[in-house]
C-alpha cells in the first residue's frame, strides 16, 4: 500500500494502532457485514495493490518489505482481543487516510482502492492479519502471482522494452522474453506509483539497473550467451511477489 523508509517503519506500525479508536468511529457504521466481503477479492487485490510494501503471512505472494508488516502491525493487538471487525475499521482508515507521518514521496496514495474492493481488502486484512495458520479452500488459490503470458521479442538493434504493470502490482506487462546471443539491453518504463528496476541475472550473470518511481526509466545491459535467464525488479519482496520473467537467448 505504501512506500515508507526503514526508518519510518515503527512510526507507522505505531500509528496503525494508535488510530484504531478513530478509526473504528469514522468507518464502523460504514463497514457493510463482512459476511457480504469477499474474502477472494481482496486477498487477491490486497497482493496487486499493498504486496508491493507490506508482508502478511496468509497472503504468500505479498513479500514487500518498505511498509510495516501487518501481521507484526496487529498480531499483539490481536492477542489483547481486537476482533477482525475493528482490525477491518482500522484498515479501512489507513486506505482513507494514509499516516501523514511519513514523507510525501513514500506515503501510500489515498484510496489505492475504493467503494467494494476496499471493504473486500479491508476485510480480507481484518481477517488474516496477525492470525497464525494458512488460508483453505477457493481462498487458498487467490493471491497467487499472475506473471504475463506475453512474450517480447528483441528489436534490431538486441534491445527488450519490459514495462512495470500500471497499476502498481508486482508484475512487468510482460512475462517472457527472446533475444539473440550478445549484448542485450533492457528497458523498463515505470508507469506506476510504485518503484520498480529491471535486472537479469542467470549463468553467473547479475545485472541490474537503478530503481526509478513513477515516470522513470530503468536500464540495464549484460553480454548473455545462449541460454535462458531471469529478468525481476530487485525491490525487496518484488520478485517473490510475481515481478519477474524469463528471457531466452539463442
Amino acid at each position: 500500500m505504501q512506500t515508507t523508509p526503514s526508518n519510518t517503519k515503527l512510526s507507522t506500525t505505531k500509528t496503525l494502532l494508535v488510530t484504531a479508536g478513530l478509526a473504528v468511529a469514522i468507518f464502523a457504521a460504514g463497514c457493510g457485514n463482512d459476511d457480504e466481503a469477499d474474502l477472494a477479492n481482496g486477498k487477491q487485490l490486497f497482493v496487486e495493490k499493498c504486496g508491493a510494501c507490506h508482508t502478511m503471512a496468509r497472503a504468500e505472494a505479498a513479500k514487500g518489505v518498505a511498509g510495516p508488516n501487518l501481521d507484526d502491525a496487529f498480531i499483539q493487538a490481536r492477542n489483547d482481543g481486537m476482533d477482525d471487525a475493528t482490525i477491518k475499521s482500522v484498515t479501512l482508515g489507513q486506505i482513507k487516510h494514509p499516516s501523514q507521518r511519513v514523507p510525501a514521496a513514500a506515503r501510500m496514495p489515498a484510496d489505492i482502492v475504493t467503494g467494494m474492493d476496499a471493504r473486500d481488502v479491508a476485510a480480507y486484512v481484518g481477517y488474516a492479519a496477525g492470525r497464525e495458520g494458512k488460508d483453505e479452500g477457493d481462498l487458498a488459490k487467490a493471491g497467487q502471482p499472475a506473471v504475463s503470458d506475453k512474450t517480447v521479442k528483441a528489436d534490431s538493434s538486441n534491445t527488450l522494452q519490459i514495462d512495470a504493470d500500471p497499476t502498481g502490482a508486482t508484475l512487468y506487462q510482460a512475462g517472457k522474453a527472446t533475444a539473440a546471443a550478445g549484448l542485450v539491453n533492457l528497458i523498463m518504463d515505470n508507469p506506476s506509483s510504485v518503484p520498480h528496476n529491471i535486472a537479469v541475472k542467470g549463468a553467473g550473470v547479475d545485472e541490474k539497473g537503478d530503481v526509478v518511481g513513477k515516470g522513470g526509466t530503468s536500464k540495464v545491459s549484460a553480454k548473455l550467451k545462449a541460454g535462458e535467464y531471469t529478468f525481476y525488479c530487485t525491490v525487496p519482496g518484488h520478485e517473490a511477489g510475481g515481478m519477474k520473467g524469463t528471457l531466452k537467448v539463442s
